[in-house]
């Protein structure tokens, strides 16, 4: 597909997201705004829109790309994520809400101190930059392969350029401009799996059901893995326990889709923002799912030879742009720029939003709306942006797959410490030796590193999956539990669940 076509499009994508943003902030573009959309958000919008953040770019091209190796085993993650959800929607939620947060880690103060608040506050930091660089660095790469190296545009420019349109769309509206454009993107990301279907059973010549008849009845379409629980990371209970408790970690812990859910009027609504969410959630991953089931099916009928695709993330890409109709492209590219940018606006916004709230103090502010501290949130904002984009310069400057995989690891390690935070202050009536807390965050990571690099691995048939995480943080509930210098105060335990 010609460059020059995909080019246009996103200038037209960029084009209706920048129309967005000015009418949305246009009347106000105060702190309230940016930080919580006035509190005003309606439910089903919220619903709607998050499923663009919660699926990247990475997820449209990796999780059908991964369908050849693991078939449909995927989908045991995704039911344990719905778990995870429900924990959210009728635990932490209402925690949240009772206490009227705007940054879900000031719940750390209240309940286990200073320290190990600005300890959880700089955990979602540094983890949110590192794995939202890391997704918008994968995608940058498919960019930049098919539309910017025709023209020599050097990648850092098409980076860059990426973060200044998201800059530029977030700036003043955040999180009141995010909830209208997720749903945009919600949608293009939706009509885009919907569409790849069509045009693959188009180029099949066979009707859509018959391609979901395709799909059901091929070796793909196995979800459910039972052999061997210790040696396979794919197994059905690791899936399900691992899957609900990254869910409980990295989305119910995260202030980044929690924001959106702190922004409507009540916990009834935001419950059913949950609720509503964690259903569509589960039907667009049998979709894509469904997509990957397709290209290995549409590969093998046509004969396309992808032995040289440097790694499965790459098959989407090829056969929707170099295989496929011109439309098909296009609609491809939708969906990946949907994908990948309404995870990355929505980062940026919570980024700043936590360190505002959690590092500068806007929430004790006595106007937090005046016009100095809206300054103040920009240059966050801009700086911000440009962390990310020099974290992604480093990926690229590594250029070696297994030490970034490793970096994105590593910063997934880091929603375990977070975990167990959390779940000592709602869990037990205990206080927390705070000054003790960083370390335990620091220690509990590079314990289950040691571990499983030096012991596990080399010494037993056992592979960690998702699971990792629970150990991860039931080391740090334990660090906490035994260092606990007593009970709480009972006019305290109000905080607690």
């Amino acid at each position: 597909m010609s460059p020059i076509t995909l080019l246009t499009f996103l200038f037209v994508y960029f084009g209706i997201l920048l129309s967005v943003s000015y009418f949305t902030s246009r009347k106000t573009a105060d702190n309230a705004t940016f930080f919580v959309a006035n509190r005003n958000s309606k439910w089903y919008m919220v619903a709607f829109g998050m499923i663009g953040t919660a699926l990247s770019g990475v997820t449209f091209i990796s999780v059908p790309g991964a369908v050849g190796v693991s078939n449909f085993s995927y989908f045991q993650f995704v039911l344990g994520n719905a778990l995870g959800f429900l924990v959210i929607a009728y635990v932490l939620l209402p925690l949240y809400y009772r206490m009227n947060l705007t940054s879900i880690y000031t719940y750390l103060e209240e309940r286990l101190g200073h320290k190990s608040y600005k300890t959880g506050a700089m955990i979602f930091l540094v983890s949110r930059t590192i794995g939202s660089a890391f997704r918008l660095y994968l995608v940058a790469i498919i960019l930049q392969k098919f539309v910017f190296d025709a023209w020599n545009v050097p990648f850092g420019m098409t980076v860059a350029g990426c973060l200044i349109l998201i800059w530029l769309y977030t700036n003043k509206g955040g999180l009141k401009t995010i909830i209208i454009t997720d749903m945009l993107q919600t949608f293009c990301l939706l009509l885009a799996v919907i569409l790849s279907i069509y045009f693959m059973a188009d180029g099949l010549g066979i009707s859509v059901l018959d391609a979901f008849e395709r799909v059901k009845e091929s070796s793909y379409s196995q979800i459910v893995v039972w052999e061997d629980l210790l040696g396979d990371r794919n197994h059905f209970w690791k899936h399900i326990i691992g899957g609900a408790f990254v869910t409980i970690a990295m989305t119910g812990l995260d202030q980044d889709l929690m924001q959106k859910n702190l922004s409507m009027k009540t916990i009834g609504e935001a419950q059913k923002n949950m609720l509503t969410f964690t259903g569509i959630f589960v039907v667009i991953n049998l979709f894509f799912l469904a997509v990957g089931a397709l290209l290995y099916i549409y590969v093998a009928e046509k004969g396309i030879d992808i032995s040289m695709l440097r790694t499965p993330d790459y098959l989407y890409p090829e056969i929707a742009l170099n295989h496929l109709s011109i439309a098909a492209g296009v609609i491809f590219m939708m969906g990946l720029t949907a994908a990948t940018f309404a995870t990355t606006d929505s980062a940026l916004t919570a980024l700043t939003t936590s360190y505002c709230v959690d590092f500068l103090g806007f929430n004790k502010a006595k106007d937090p709306n005046a016009k100095a501290l809206v300054r103040k949130r920009n240059i966050v904002h801009f700086a911000f942006s440009i962390v990310m984009l020099l974290v992604i310069l480093v990926f690229r400057l590594l250029n070696d797959d297994s030490v970034v995989t490793a970096i994105f690891t590593a910063a997934s390690y880091t929603y375990g410490p977070l975990l167990g935070l959390f779940a000592f202050g709602i869990l037990t009536r205990n206080r927390a030796n705070d000054n003790l807390v960083p370390y335990f965050c620091i220690l509990s990571p590079i314990i289950w590193y040691l571990v499983n690099t030096y012991y596990i691995m080399p010494n037993t048939s056992y592979r960690i999956g998702f699971e990792l995480i629970v150990y991860n943080g039931l080391t740090t509930f334990l660090l906490l539990w035994v260092t606990s210098p007593g009970k709480l105060p009972r006019e305290r335990r109000t905080i607690q669940i």
